[in-house]
């Protein structure tokens, strides 16, 4: 190790940005996660929050509230907020609340003003406080009016930190915070309307885990039929923590990837640094010194060379949650416990250490078991011959236990098992494909070309880079085709084809009372429109086939049928862009039992079939239903579609609103902006959603997404680059020879570029065409199969693809191929 460490640096970059990638991938995870735990009271905004829907407490289970401590009460609902001539409008997400508010953290709106002068009444007006985006939208000023439902409010801050705004949800539309007294004024609230009516307490003595799980336990069998939703400050925002953990999962499988290419490198720059001690390893030998000895000497010396990257990896990931904390904080609006994670740090050096060895022993073997006599005589390690059973056998035990690691360390085993599962597939394909190439290129029929026929030879000549090169691009290539196939296509279905098919409004909370006027309006308004109404309730799954929800495994596509509240309705008929998949629907005069149909791939998911019976709380009722038959439903059309579809009788009485969509028959803006005010100034109650305006903002946060994955999976690319990089490098000394041997004989440097280039681009083409086969195969899987959309090839991907590709392999391989060529023919020529 005396001559430094030239040829390790793309083993050590590698290394390093794979360990970097998993540690401070996790570390950044775990600092938001006690993030989430430390204020889990501010972010929930209570110790322990119990939710209704369509439904204000009961006397009873009020007072079972505020005997527990000191109690805050909320409410939440979409709304339209328009200016009071009438002139605009826009989506707010409304949230009222009463003077406890916050039980925890702090409200901080500009100017800072006291409950009564921030929400008060004064002169039959009430206050309001909303972020910088509403006062954008609709081009008001601090101090201006507008109109909510029936009633005129007053912006008199600017809302800047809502201390609980994780515990919501996420919201399309911008926060409208106003009083309970304003959206009782305002005649929003009605039987039937969609509203979440919120209920949290700050507990009375000491809190613990234990005392939550005991109130938990006790509201549940005091009140069975509430229907009430119950959080504690132990899981404050628990959709925020799954996302994180996905994507922290996801993260650290792209970290895996790229260490697995960069052991790519690693196997590369053993080769070539054995290779460069033939004749130190041959006076070994000759000395008497056995191949074991050999071995262990230079594997000490390859965990030396890995553990200069484990080091650095380790500590750019160590400062990842440090300068993730200012990134963060404008994006995530929760607090991150920033600090040193050696659990993660510790799980990243094993991942190194692994990756290290899977990859040096088979090198390493080799150069155990080459006679002294072949070391002297020049013949290098390339032989191709596997080394000793026992260095294969280790190799691939060590590869499984990186394997098991991955998947045991995942959050989400299953997925993890598929990623692994593909990378080791994708490794063994890419090798076949490098040795494909090989074959194609040694059966090739003779060309006339000088260049071209030296370049089909140097594809397929013993020690050919051919399969390095294939491999090492072949896998980030791969992982990028597939992304950006992925985002390309829900890209395609977001601004073209859901466009196309979908209706151009939703309308919430129509009353039934008004339902008929809002047909015969909008019928005027817009003439040759089409006009879908359906009753929709909200309703929460409590039992399936008298199972407690909460008591049954149910595998993660489900899982979120059962988490919280759905949009319910029921229907004489099968609803449109619905077909029956099995079972009969009920006819239209049914009075029997109450019944059910349940989409069919949901019902799969959860794991129920046509005679089981469902349990859905409904306003504080619960309500048994048997399932009649399944649906398969066209999600993709945007038309109305549910879950669950209950026979008429089964809510006969009960509150509900109506949901309706409208679809016209010329959509243009004007148009849409035309019947958008009318219907806000004739039914200020009801919720307008423009269709277009959701699609651009699903549009706008598939892109960041989008950008933010693929910046992540270029991490994979990266490695890919060093290793190709590395390969490269690795095989200058043959290329000397040969370029020496060829000038000798006559060749001109022109011919030898020629060659050269043709060669890196055979090979990067083949790696495109693979990787374009690979990443479009994976990508039509996700999103025909799993994401039940229209799958399409995208062109510009592919070009894309090819291009990087050829750029990729034949740039690096003629930045090398000049100090090859420049190389002095007389040192080489001694040595023949």
């Amino acid at each position: 190790m005396r001559g430094g460490l030239s040829g390790f640096l793309v083993f050590i970059t590698c290394i390093a940005l794979g360990v970097a990638a998993i540690g401070g991938v996790n570390s950044v995870a775990r600092s938001i996660t006690a993030g989430v735990a430390e204020e889990g009271q501010a972010l929930l905004g209570g110790d322990i929050r119990f939710e209704l829907n369509q439904r204000v407490a009961t006397n009873q289970e009020h007072d079972f509230l505020q005997d527990l401590g000191t109690l805050a009460e909320s409410a939440n609902m979409r709304t339209m907020a328009r200016l009071e001539d009438g002139s605009d409008q826009a989506l707010v997400e409304a949230k009222a609340v009463d003077a406890a508010y916050p039980l925890y953290g702090n409200l901080v709106t500009e100017p800072r003003l006291p409950f009564a002068d921030l929400f008060g009444e004064k002169n039959g007006i009430y206050g309001a406080a909303a972020p910088d985006l509403l006062f954008e939208r609709l081009g008001v000023q601090l101090g201006e009016r507008i109109k909510v439902g029936s009633t005129t409010f007053e912006l008199r801050a600017q809302l800047t930190t809502e201390p609980d705004a994780a515990s919501d949800g996420f919201g399309f539309a911008p926060r409208l915070l106003l009083s309970l007294d304003g959206l009782k004024a305002a005649g929003l609230v009605q039987p039937g309307s969609l509203v979440e009516h919120v209920y949290k307490v700050r507990l009375d003595g000491q809190v613990s885990e234990a005392r939550l799980n005991e109130i938990r336990e006790q509201a549940g069998k005091d009140y069975p039929q509430a229907g009430w939703s119950i959080r504690t400050r132990l899981n404050a925002a628990p959709a925020l923590s799954a996302n994180i953990e996905r994507f922290s999962q996801f993260l650290t499988l792209v970290g895996l990837t790229a260490l697995v290419v960069g052991g790519v490198g690693v196997a590369n720059a053993v080769r070539a640094y054995l290779d460069g001690k033939r004749s130190v390893i041959a006076t070994f030998k000759s000395l008497g010194a056995s191949g074991r000895f050999v071995f262990f000497v230079y594997l000490i010396q390859m965990l030396l060379i890995s553990s200069i990257g484990i080091v650095a990896g380790l500590i750019l990931g160590a400062l990842m949650p440090f300068a993730a904390q200012a990134a963060l904080a404008s994006v995530i609006p929760i607090p991150t416990e920033v600090g040193v994670y050696p659990s993660a740090l510790a799980m990243a050096a094993l991942f190194g250490v692994l990756v290290t060895l899977a990859f040096s022993l088979l090198p390493l073997g080799r150069a155990r078991d080459v006679p002294a006599t072949a070391l002297f005589r020049e013949l290098g390690l390339e032989a191709g011959a596997l080394p000793r059973r026992i260095y294969v056998a280790a190799a691939i035990a060590i590869a499984l236990l990186l394997a098991f690691l991955a998947v045991w360390s995942a959050g989400d085993r299953r997925i993890a098992i598929v990623f692994v599962g593909a990378v080791i597939f994708a490794f063994i394909v890419l090798r076949g494909v490098g040795y494909l190439v090989q074959w194609l290129a040694r059966r090739s029929p003779r060309v006339r070309s000088v260049a071209l026929r030296l370049a089909i030879g140097n594809i397929h000549r013993p020690g050919a880079l051919t399969p390095s090169v294939v491999l090492s691009l072949g896998l980030g290539l791969t992982l990028l085709v597939t992304l950006a196939l992925i985002d390309g296509n829900l890209r395609q279905q977001i601004a073209g084809t859901l466009p196309e098919r979908a209706p151009n409004f939703f309308f919430v909370d129509i009353q039934s009372g008004e339902v008929e006027d809002f047909a015969s309006f909008t019928a005027a308004e817009a003439p040759g429109s089409k006009l879908v109404r359906v009753p929709m309730l909200r309703g929460r799954i409590v039992q399936l086939n008298g199972i407690d929800v909460q008591k049954i495994e149910v595998p993660p596509d489900g899982a979120w049928v059962l988490r919280g509240d759905r949009g319910i309705t029921y229907a004489a008929r099968i609803p449109e862009s619905s077909t029956l998949a099995a079972g009969e629907w009920w006819p239209e005069d049914y009075s029997g039992e109450p019944l059910v149909s349940f989409s069919a791939q949901e019902a799969g998911e959860i794991g129920v079939k046509i005679g089981d019976t469902v349990t859905v709380n409904v306003l504080g009722r619960d309500i048994t239903a048997r399932i009649a038959n399944l649906r398969r439903v066209e999600w993709e059309s945007m038309s109305i579609n549910f879950v669950m579809v209950f026979s008429p009788n089964t809510f006969a009485g009960a509150p509900h609103s109506w949901l309706a969509t409208l679809t016209l028959p010329e959509g243009s803006t004007a148009n849409e902006a035309r019947i958008l005010n009318a219907v806000t100034k004739t039914f200020p109650s009801v919720t307008t959603v423009r269709v277009k305006d959701a699609l651009d903002v699903v549009n706008r946060i598939i892109g960041q997404l989008g950008t933010a994955i693929r910046a992540a999976a270029s991490v994979a690319l990266i490695a890919s680059v060093l290793v190709l990089s590395g390969a490269l490098a690795a095989g200058n000394r043959a290329r000397i020879h040969d370029a020496v041997v060829l000038k000798t004989l006559g060749a001109t440097r022109r011919t030898l570029i020629a060659a050269f280039s043709l060669e890196y681009a055979l090979i990067g083409l083949a790696t495109a065409v693979f990787a374009l086969f690979a990443g479009g195969s994976a990508a039509w899987y996700v999103v025909s199969q799993v994401m039940r959309l229209p799958s399409a090839f995208l062109p510009e991907v592919a070009a894309g693809t090819v291009v990087a590709a050829l750029v990729l392999t034949v740039g690096f391989g003629l930045a090398g191929t000049w100090r090859v060529l420049g190389h002095k023919a007389a040192p080489v020529l001694r040595n023949l």
